[in-house]
């Protein structure tokens, strides 16, 4: 009878240990508790989303600050828009419906991008806060997008249509800032 009970508590104390010392139940956040320190299952639609809005944020979102324009260079926009911004702001504005297999998909492809500058100026120079003085440089760009379009619907009725000369125009803008006047205190000139 003894030796039942020491062979009942030896296994439930294994299996206790088992269970915490697993690495999804032992993992605590920061002085969350139990209930808090668990980790949650995340839907990879979600995780998409973050990481996409993540990518938004570090490549595209930041307006950068640039040296000064140099005396006789020409104040040109040199960075158009790259493929995958192109195509980012297509789905952000035209978004591929569907996405049900076999019930209703929606695909591009065959892409072509036309990149065409349609505006290049530079503002004034005036003080911004936390930058200081600096000139707003204004590259604006019609992107045309041409593509197949394959829309394929499985019920009621099994079909497919094929738009081979589909094409959308986004337009983007491109602003960064140029800094005006001595950028480094230190080498001015000596009075």
């Amino acid at each position: 009878m003894i030796h039942r009970r020491f062979l009942t508590a030896a296994v439930g104390l294994i299996l206790v240990t088992l269970v915490f010392s697993s690495g999804c139940v032992s993992t605590y956040g920061p002085r969350l508790g139990y209930p808090l320190g668990v980790p949650i299952p995340l839907s990879p639609y979600f995780q998409k989303e973050m990481e996409d809005k993540a990518w938004w944020n570090e490549r595209y979102a930041k307006v950068p600050i640039l040296e000064p324009l140099a005396p006789g260079v020409p104040a040109i926009a040199l960075d158009t828009p790259s493929d995958d911004e192109v195509m980012r702001v297509l789905e952000r504005s035209h978004p591929v419906e569907g996405g049900l297999p076999f019930l209703y998909e929606t695909q591009r492809s065959n892409v072509r991008i036309v990149k065409e500058p349609i505006a290049d100026f530079i503002d004034p120079p005036r003080d911004y806060p936390l930058v200081g003085p600096a000139q707003l440089h204004h590259a604006q760009f019609r992107c045309t997008v041409y593509f197949t379009e394959v829309t394929r619907m499985g019920w009621p009725v099994p079909h497919t249509v094929t738009n081979e000369d589909r094409q959308e125009v986004i337009y983007i803008d491109h602003d960064h800032l140029h800094m005006v006047g001595n950028v480094d205190p230190g080498t001015g000139p000596s009075p």
